[in-house]
């Protein structure tokens, strides 16, 4: 068994260390958002699962890291970090840009033989389905507009100057590495997909979370849920305990 460096990864927090957990949840933030969105989930799911949040580049305590606006930059980057708690099943959990990065990362790990017990994609269409979106291009007015529209951050911290100039750069950043990905064609995944999306989510419909479907080879399955692009701060209990659910019968 592999050790891994629990606690020395600029990446990774275990706000719930689970060391006896048959199996590792690796979750993946939306764009703007940070490590610590997914504490009520580690704490939730432990200590059934060990639940590792990701913290990207250029926020909160990395808030002097130079930001990654490129998905498959920010998959390179992530992929060795992870690599060392593989010692046991993985699965990933991304939202919105997180779950695009979650499937570019179960591509690379895939490539290096370790296969995800199961991808959850929440909030966000399908690798395939593209849409011209040019949000990151918008003058700073015009980016918190969009934030605030999709309720995604709490609209009074948009409010002070100060919070504002260290958010800006990194949701600017994530949009842009959002809105210009593009998915190059290629085998399908074997890690099994179960998608979640809002029945009102601007961001992706029902039929573009279904598309999901057609990137695996290892079963899929779609839940939708009441609410907008961020209905998982609302179904969080229903949405964790289908994620029990599938990563208890995976062990």
């Amino acid at each position: 068994m592999t050790a891994h460096p629990t606690g020395t990864s600029l990446w990774i927090r275990q706000f719930h260390p689970a060391p006896a957990a048959a199996t590792r949840l690796i979750c993946l933030p939306h764009a703007g958002g940070s490590a610590s969105y997914y504490f009520p989930v580690s704490k939730a799911l432990s200590p059934t699962v060990d639940v590792l949040a990701v913290q990207y580049p250029g926020r909160q305590d990395r808030r002097n890291e130079k930001c990654i606006d490129n998905i498959p930059e920010l998959a390179d980057a992530l992929v060795p970090e992870l690599l060392p708690y593989t010692d046991k099943p993985v699965a990933l959990f991304g939202h919105s840009m997180g779950a695009t990065l979650a499937f570019e990362v179960a591509l690379r790990l895939e490539q290096k033989g370790v296969v995800p017990v199961a991808l959850f994609a929440s909030g966000r269409r399908a690798p395939s389905c593209h849409r011209d979106e040019s949000v990151h291009l918008r003058d700073d007015d015009g980016l918190i507009a969009e934030v605030k529209a999709l309720a995604g951050t709490d609209t009074q911290l948009l409010g002070d100057d100060e919070i504002l100039r260290m958010v800006l750069p990194a949701i600017r950043s994530d949009y842009k590495a959002a809105e210009t990905y593009r998915y190059a064609p290629g085998p399908r995944l074997a890690t099994p997909i179960h998608a979640h999306v809002g029945d009102d989510d601007p961001k992706a419909s029902v039929e573009e979370a279904r598309a999901w479907g057609e990137h695996t080879t290892g079963g899929f399955d779609l839940q939708v849920h009441s609410g907008g692009h961020f209905y998982l701060n609302d179904e969080a209990p229903r949405v964790i305990a289908s994620i029990r659910k599938v990563l208890t019968e995976q062990s």
